[in-house]
């Protein structure tokens, strides 16, 4: 038996613990199979920081959510162990020793992730690790920006640079790379030659909106095969309609329903660990960014539970 949320029809959604999905910590029950992750760091950012404060927002936001995912048709906290596993302390003024900090974390976490940020530098550590359990994993990466840029200022290690460092890492595997949601202006053309020399697939929010979801998710799923998977969602890839809480917004986005259901077209894909990073609340309004952020979590999470044996 999974010991799952507070119940709240005897604790009101406003009151209780202020975990994810206000599901046990994982001292609590001992082990999870997916376990929610904090990473409150953001000194890898080159516009605005505040996504250190990210994953106590998202974990507020998902005050609301609830044990049954009509959409992929799963009730995820029953059919596997979730916890909220706290956060994973990161020095903010070294960045080497904080991502050092992460992998290792991550390492010693004997769960599937679902990684709540913190900015886009997270996600190397996060995949180092992944990649020592799984070997090179398929990557599809949402978001605004190709966070494939060789430095900023001559450091190698922003959140403008993880998936450069993950392809020359040997990380990923370089025949299953796809970013969903790119668009905005870029330095150069040599940004997207770079890009496509590392193995990077693009599907640009254009793509999104003139090709149709099932088209975009086809095209996905016939990318990522069975896969060992990793889903890296940086939440600006949604316009700044639907997140205005991020560091470096950017117009012509996805809508929250457009990512949501991308997501959920992965059901039954080999998932094995995710992170929704660049939630920065200081930016956001009424929580509109915290909110989706907390049901892409959520989906992420579902997804996973659909992937274990229960």
């Amino acid at each position: 038996m999974n010991t799952g949320p507070v119940d709240s029809a005897r604790v009101p959604r406003f009151a209780g613990p202020a975990t994810f999905a206000r599901l046990p910590r994982l001292d609590e029950v001992g082990r999870a199979d997916v376990a929610v992750v904090g990473v409150p760091f953001d000194s890898g950012v080159s516009y605005r920081p505040g996504a250190r404060f990210g994953p106590s927002a998202v974990r507020e936001a998902s005050r609301l959510l609830r044990p049954y995912h009509p959409g992929l048709d799963v009730s995820p906290f029953e059919r596997v162990q979730v916890a909220d596993a706290g956060d994973i302390a990161a020095n903010p003024f070294d960045i080497g020793e904080a991502i050092e900090s992460i992998e290792a974390a991550a390492d010693a976490l004997d769960a599937r992730l679902v990684t709540i940020g913190g900015d886009h530098t997270i996600a190397l550590p996060l995949l180092r690790s992944a990649a020592r359990k799984h070997g090179p994993v398929a990557l599809l990466h949402f978001d605004a920006h190709l966070d494939t840029w060789d430095t900023y200022f001559g450091a190698e290690y922003t959140h403008g640079t993880p998936f450069r460092r993950a392809v020359e890492e040997g990380l990923v595997d370089t025949e299953a790379l796809s970013h969903v949601g790119i668009r905005g202006p870029l330095y150069g053309k040599k940004d997207l030659e770079e890009d496509r020399r590392l193995g990077f697939g693009i599907l640009t929010a254009a793509d999104v909106l003139r090709r149709g979801l099932d088209e975009v998710i086809d095209a996905l799923r016939q990318r990522i095969g069975d896969r060992p998977l990793y889903v890296s969602v940086d939440i600006d890839v949604l316009d700044p309609a639907h997140a205005p809480g991020t560091g470096t917004p950017e117009a012509g986005g996805l809508t929250s329903r457009e990512l949501l259901e991308i997501l959920r077209g992965l059901a039954g894909a080999n998932l094995v660990g995710a992170d929704v990073v660049e939630v920065a609340p200081a930016y956001d309004h009424a929580e509109i960014t915290s909110v989706a952020a907390s049901h892409v979590a959520y989906d992420l999470v579902s997804l996973l539970a659909l992937r274990e044996k229960p």
